[in-house]
């Protein structure tokens, strides 16, 4: 199985795109990033110098589903932001109509390192990431 990943550097305007990388190989390149440098290179320049929060984003190439993981707080007490994308069938009108909305975007804030680290089963991030 494939990913599609990338990084959202604070300091570059345009996202740094990493390729297909074997599933095997996602977590190590998660687990390399320097979390707590950015965040404190961050502290010391103009807001108008950051174009994003450091993230790192994920997208299975087989079924579309997504996740972007962006830290936020400070250098050595931060937390991850985790944002899920996937399809998802959208009831309106008391259950009445339904429509698929193939980007449908739902977030968990306040999260450690080890609950960034989730596993690629659409049942568990569906639970977790309502």
């Amino acid at each position: 199985m494939e990913f599609s990943v990338s990084f959202c550097d604070p300091f570059k305007k345009d996202i740094v795109e990493m390729g297909d990388i074997a599933k095997d190989k996602v977590f190590e390149i998660f687990e390399d990033i320097k979390w707590n440098s950015y965040l404190s290179k961050m502290k010391d320049v103009r807001d108008e110098d950051i174009y994003f929060s450091p993230s790192f984003e994920i997208e299975n190439k087989e079924n579309k589903n997504g996740l972007s993981i962006s830290a936020v707080g400070e250098p050595d007490n931060f937390k991850f932001y985790i944002f899920y994308k996937r399809p998802k069938m959208i009831k309106s009108f008391f259950g009445l109509l339904k429509k698929m909305k193939e980007d449908f975007l739902t977030d968990v804030t306040g999260q450690t390192k080890k609950d960034a680290l989730l596993k690629n089963d659409a049942d568990f991030l569906e639970t977790k990431i309502k």
